[in-house]
């Protein structure tokens, strides 16, 4: 007689407390871009963005618990828990950043009808979504002195929150390409963006131990070098943009003073962030827990 294989299914996916975050960030995301959809008004740049990250972070998460739920993910070749880890961290930044911009840019004031309720409604919705990351991230994060699965630790998450703002930057960019300061500092977060980007990807598809050196002497030095570049970038960036230029009167929606604004404090936001991460990669090299 011929044997049927059997699919084996992990109840403790949904059951475990990571797992029933992901079923409310599942549940929530789903909400949120279902009551958007339902007001027709989400249109442009911005309205495309919160659209996009509620249904890419509900796809996902749903793909996650699946595969975790019929033990399918240890044939991925893949680190699972790194992919997991890095994936948790980047959808709380993207959930966050769209419980800010959607209600900034749709809600008018005063909120009147059917259709502000709704849009009040997903923003609440999506809030909590956040939080449902949020904690998905602080249930898998590596304990002080694990480092089995490196995105997990702080300097791994950290490498995502820096992967992520830079993103942020390159989306206000505008007019750089006439002052030598402004390309350096857009070189410098190009540079960091991909040196970052790449570090996630090596360690989420296993491809560290081709590296010649070892990764964390390795994230030292890199961590040095990237937060003397941004300091460069956090002196010159206001120094070239705001020089002899006062913030226009009419200043619009897309007016190029709030972006350049904006891109001064994700710089500083940077900047902390390779510093915090200078320490921590500081202390799993020299500093080990006994």
């Amino acid at each position: 007689a011929g044997t049927m294989a059997v699919a084996t299914v992990n109840l403790r996916a949904v059951t475990s407390w990571v797992g029933i975050a992901r079923l409310f960030a599942v549940v929530l995301s789903c909400i949120a871009f279902s009551l958007v959809a339902s007001t027709g008004d989400f249109r442009g740049p911005y309205g495309t963005w919160c659209m996009f990250t509620w249904c890419f972070c509900f796809a996902v998460t749903l793909l996650v618990l699946l595969l975790e739920l019929l033990e399918l993910y240890p044939k991925l070749p893949l680190s699972w828990d790194d992919f997991t880890s890095a994936f948790s961290m980047l959808a709380a930044l993207m959930v966050f950043t769209t419980s800010v911009v959607f209600p900034s840019t749709f809600i008018s004031s005063p909120c009147r009808g059917s259709k502000c309720a709704r849009q009040a409604v997903a923003t609440t919705i999506s809030c909590l979504c956040f939080l449902a990351y949020a904690l998905e991230v602080g249930l898998t994060r590596a304990k002080p002195g694990d480092v089995s699965s490196f995105l997990s630790t702080v300097p791994g998450l950290l490498k995502v929150f820096e992967a992520y703002v830079a993103c942020l930057i390159f989306s206000l960019l505008d007019t750089y390409r006439l002052e030598a300061g402004l390309q350096w500092c857009v070189a410098v977060y190009s540079i960091c963006f991909i040196i970052t980007l790449l570090i996630i990807i090596f360690t989420i598809g296993r491809c560290l131990s081709y590296m010649p050196c070892p990764l964390e002497k390795m994230l030292v030095g890199y961590n040095a070098l990237a937060l003397v570049m941004y300091i460069t970038a956090t002196v010159l960036w206001p120094l070239y943009s705001f020089r002899g230029r006062s913030r226009p009167n009419a200043c619009g929606r897309n007016c190029w003073w709030d972006k350049h604004l904006g891109v001064t404090f994700l710089t500083i936001f940077n900047l902390i962030a390779y510093l915090v991460d200078l320490v921590y990669s500081t202390r799993m090299v020299f500093i080990r827990a006994p």
